[in-house]
């Protein structure tokens, strides 16, 4: 199988002749061999697992996004990704920097929410006069 990891601005990673990926959906952890059936998920921010003959297994810390299997093409589509550390360290990336950035998106739309309702407000005080 061929395994691309796509980033919003780059091609991450490429790697070919991957024997097995185990990903992490909201659902849980699944499996995708070769002969495995066409399929698309949605990943939510962990440790992405692959495994090739050359390198034997090899860990990726990602963020949410999707993964599609079509044939034996790959094609993982993330926000953001970290590779080549050992895989406790993997595990605190994904806990600071991915998690955090939830967080943060949380705030952001809080506040947009706030400034939406206020501005509605605004329109409607204009309109009645």
């Amino acid at each position: 199988m061929i395994l691309r990891v796509l980033l919003p601005y780059k091609v991450f990673a490429e790697m070919e002749n991957v024997n097995s990926i185990v990903a992490e959906t909201r659902e849980g952890f699944f499996g995708i061999l070769p002969q495995r059936l066409d399929c698309v998920a949605a990943l939510v921010p962990g440790i992405l697992v692959y495994t090739t003959k050359a390198e034997g297994e090899k860990c990726i810390a990602v963020d949410e996004g999707i993964l599609i299997k079509s044939g034996d093409q790959i094609i993982v589509s993330i926000r953001n990704a970290a590779g080549d550390v050992d895989l406790g360290k993997l595990h605190e990336v994904v806990v600071k920097e991915f998690k955090n950035i939830d967080e943060r998106e949380k705030n952001i739309r809080s506040v947009m929410a706030k400034l939406e309702t206020g501005f509605i407000r605004n329109l409607e005080k204009f309109r009645r006069l």
